[in-house]
């Protein structure tokens, strides 16, 4: 998959998650032309159990809720400023979420990234 600029801003956000929110490190990621895939690893002292999810209006500093608002934020607001729109929407509201919990598993996750852009032709979005 070769990046357009605007796929190249999604990139350069996604690499830049770090100096943002330390505790996060950046693992396997592509830009898709509709979408796209990306591994976080949360480096954190706090277990699973502890975990508090965000209610509306109640956000949580530094949770995985956060951290993907701020990246679609800062993709949206590069766009924007690229194509000179006023605030049009970049993303869908909502991302999907998956704890990693093994080390296969997160081989299996890395893969399936990895392999994406192979699968883009049979995408039922394909032709959209």
């Amino acid at each position: 998959m070769e990046l357009n600029t605007l796929g190249c801003i999604a990139q350069t956000c996604w690499e830049q998650i770090p100096a943002h929110f330390p505790k996060a490190e950046v693992d396997a990621f592509v830009v898709m032309p509709n979408h796209i895939h990306g591994v976080l690893l949360i480096i954190d002292e706090t277990k699973c159990a502890d975990y508090q999810y965000e209610q509306f209006s109640n956000p949580i500093a530094r949770s995985l809720s956060t951290m993907m608002r701020s990246y679609k934020s800062a993709v949206t607001k590069q766009i924007n400023q690229l194509l000179m729109t006023d605030n049009s929407p970049t993303w869908q509201g909502r991302f999907h979420d998956h704890i990693i919990r093994s080390e296969r598993g997160l081989n299996v996750l890395q893969q399936y990234v990895a392999n994406n852009p192979v699968r883009w032709q049979v995408d039922r979005f394909y032709n959209l």
